[in-house]
């Protein structure tokens, strides 16, 4: 198998062991996932099962989110206790996600879960000389890691852009640096607080992610990755304090995921511009669901069209017409292109040339998630 990689920027074989390991950065449990999460784990959930079909064991592992501001905001919001809305958000999200068939995943683990870790990796960046504090707030200072800039390739005038883009505030006054970024930071009166040495408060953003990859996956992962925008400042700064705590290469594969926009916008929950799995599933069969985001490649940007829908169903119809065909090549197309960076469309044409040759597809179609 090929897959390109961010890092470096070009189409490159995989070279696990037997066991591949595998980190997808989850939702933050605020509000419903949208077609654009699924699209992001159906993609792994393809790497995971072409591996397994390979003969490897796979152990994938997504995170969740479960506190910083935005859950801390929406859950002031609503009035509610923060925790309660994460368990109201991630049941609705699994639901979802079973709807589109994904594997189950091998641990889930959540941020609020890993506080003494998180403190631990924060106590190892003092001690390799990357990290500062001021005022109780705790920084990774961009400057002393070299390799900044590796995973993302982004200038600085971007990477300050985006910085600013996903709540960074590079123009926060106590920072060294406006490329530093947050570590540990004091907690308001109305937010969850963890004792250390450096007074009450909660973790930022991407320590979390550093934390569990490592706990759960070791200190190299074959492949992480999410939505493309996660590439700066999320996965920069994450290889920035790993690499920076373990010395060792923290991805092997920077696995970035397209993202999915309705009516010429990215979807986004600020926007509400979004389309749910679960909607979807009320208007057409839940495979059908699967099969629309399957014709998309996974490093392409795409827009929804109720189409696309109503196209898979289509599809569905034409393989099931073929349970008695006579036997055909085309579960190993379906591998071949799967090796090929994931060509999911590549795949799906090749299953549609045997189907229109009257042979049978279902289990090219099983590799794909899709039970006819």
């Amino acid at each position: 198998m090929r897959l390109y990689d961010t890092a470096r920027r070009g189409v490159f074989p995989m070279e696990p062991g037997p066991v591949v390991s595998l980190y997808s950065c989850g939702i933050t449990p605020y509000d419903a996932a949208h077609m654009g999460h699924a699209f992001v784990y159906l993609t792994f959930d393809v790497l995971q099962r072409r591996l397994r079909d390979a003969g490897y064991e796979t152990r994938c592992v997504r995170n969740v989110t479960d506190v910083d501001d935005d859950i801390l905001r929406k859950a002031r919001q609503l009035g509610v206790n923060y925790l309660d809305l994460a368990a109201r958000e991630m049941a609705r999200f699994e639901r979802d996600m079973q709807l589109v068939n994904l594997l189950p995943v091998y641990s889930e683990p959540r941020a609020t879960g890993a506080i003494a870790e998180i403190l631990t990796m924060i106590d190892e960046l003092f001690a390799t000389g990357h990290a500062y504090q001021v005022q109780g707030w705790v920084y990774f200072e961009a400057a002393t890691f070299a390799r900044f800039g590796q995973v993302s390739h982004e200038d600085r005038e971007s990477m300050l852009a985006l910085a600013a883009l996903h709540g960074g505030d590079p123009g926060d006054p106590k920072k060294r640096d406006p490329l530093d970024f947050v570590l540990w930071q004091p907690s308001l009166d109305d937010e969850p607080a963890w004792e250390s040495r450096w007074g009450a408060g909660r973790p930022g953003w991407h320590i979390e992610c550093s934390v569990l990859a490592r706990r759960d996956l070791g200190d190299t992962i074959d492949v992480h990755g999410g939505g493309r925008d996660l590439a700066f400042p999320h996965h920069e700064c994450e290889a920035a304090q790993s690499e920076s705590v373990t010395g060792q290469t923290f991805a092997r594969h920077w696995l970035h995921v397209g993202l999915v926009g309705l009516d010429g916008v990215k979807m986004s929950k600020s926007l509400g511009n979004l389309v749910f799995v679960s909607e979807l599933a009320q208007r057409a069969e839940p495979a059908a669901v699967r099969l629309a985001m399957l014709d998309q490649h996974y490093r392409h940007d795409w827009e929804w069209h109720d189409e696309l829908l109503a196209r898979a169903q289509s599809r569905l119809a034409t393989w099931r017409s073929t349970l008695n065909g006579r036997a055909s090549s085309a579960l190993q197309d379906v591998r071949d292109a799967l090796d090929d960076d994931l060509d999911c469309p590549s795949a799906l044409a090749a299953v549609d040339a045997a189907a229109h040759a009257g042979a049978t597809v279902a289990p090219a179609a099983a590799l794909l998630g899709i039970t006819l």
